[in-house]
């Protein structure tokens, strides 16, 4: 990896960490919905401008349909229930949980079709992953907030759905225009509803809390999907899904650090194994990656172009 890529990788790992920290910093003074619909307004009104001038943004809304579908796994449900699930629970912990989203991602292969063969390791590294978690919930949570756990598993699910969209219907689409779109989408989704609701702040937040939505807004979204795309052209998208394994780590080292909140012996068991479990499951199954014999002398007619590989995001 050249030192270009290292900067990237390292700088999303931190980048990609930390959201937890500020959404737990948020939602004390702003309801969820208010959030969510904050920091895609915010991001939006950065990248659109970007995408208007690569010219990203007309080809993504000829698929309107799909950008819509995407926008509602990716962003619209997820932020929604993270926020929501922060409220009660500490931000370690939510960062700890969504490192099992390479379990739940082998499934929705499978739904969409997605070539995939099971072998020993995958189903070791669904048990051990599985382990992570009851660790997390049974153990160091005490099974405490279930509700919350359930939240947190919807925005798992959307995480997951979410790539094998954009890799199954947009992966020739330009990155920058489906997310500056699907931003602008969600917070044009949110406005009834928090307006429906009723959960606009009352007061104006504290300087901390306006740091924060500024940090989710613009560091965390708006930055961290440009560096996403440096990073993807510099190593490749393969290689960029080892960033899966340093964001939980970045998650409970900073609410740790900042919110003082406690990392258990149980905690550091589910972190193990829910790593060991996302690095079976996602090993490569090379008797899929080998080529096919190429026939013997195949006119230049008849040869394809080979697919773009495909590429998981994650926010």
């Amino acid at each position: 990896m050249t030192r270009r890529g290292l900067f990237l990788f390292a700088a999303l790992g931190v980048i990609w960490g930390i959201p937890y920290l500020f959404i737990k910093i948020a939602v004390a003074e702003l309801s969820p919905e208010f959030l969510v619909l904050a920091r895609c307004a915010l991001a939006a009104a950065l990248l659109l401008p970007i995408a208007a001038r690569r010219r990203a943004l007309l080809p993504v809304l000829r698929r309107w349909r799909v950008l819509l579908a995407f926008a509602v796994a990716e962003i619209v449900l997820p932020w929604y229930a993270l926020n929501a699930a922060e409220v009660t629970l500490p931000s370690s912990t939510t960062g700890l949980l969504l490192a099992s989203i390479p379990l739940v991602a082998i499934g929705v292969a499978f739904l969409f079709g997605r070539r995939h063969r099971v072998t020993v390791l995958t189903v070791l590294g669904l048990i051990t992953g599985t382990a992570g978690v009851a660790a997390v919930v049974g153990l160091d949570l005490g099974g405490g907030d279930l509700g919350a756990v359930a939240l947190l598993s919807v925005a798992v699910v959307g995480y997951a759905v979410g790539p094998a969209i954009l890799a199954k219907y947009m992966s020739d689409l330009p990155g920058i225009g489906v997310m500056a779109l699907a931003l602008a989408a969600s917070a044009i989704i949110y406005v009834p509803i928090v307006g429906i609701t009723g959960r606009w702040p009352t007061a104006v937040p504290s300087v901390e809390v306006i740091v924060a939505v500024l940090v989710l807004a613009v560091v965390c979204s708006a930055v961290a999907f440009l560096l996403m795309f440096a990073l993807i052209a510099e190593i490749g998208p393969v290689r960029m899904t080892a960033i899966t394994y340093v964001n939980p780590a970045v998650a409970v080292v900073a609410g740790a650090l900042v919110l003082g909140e406690a990392v258990t012996v149980f905690t550091g068991l589910g972190f193990i194994l829910i790593l060991i479990g996302c690095w079976l499951v996602t090993l490569p199954d090379r008797s899929l990656s080998e080529p096919p014999p190429a026939p013997a002398q195949p006119p230049a007619s008849d040869r394809e172009a080979q697919p773009v590989p495909e590429s998981d995001r994650r926010r």
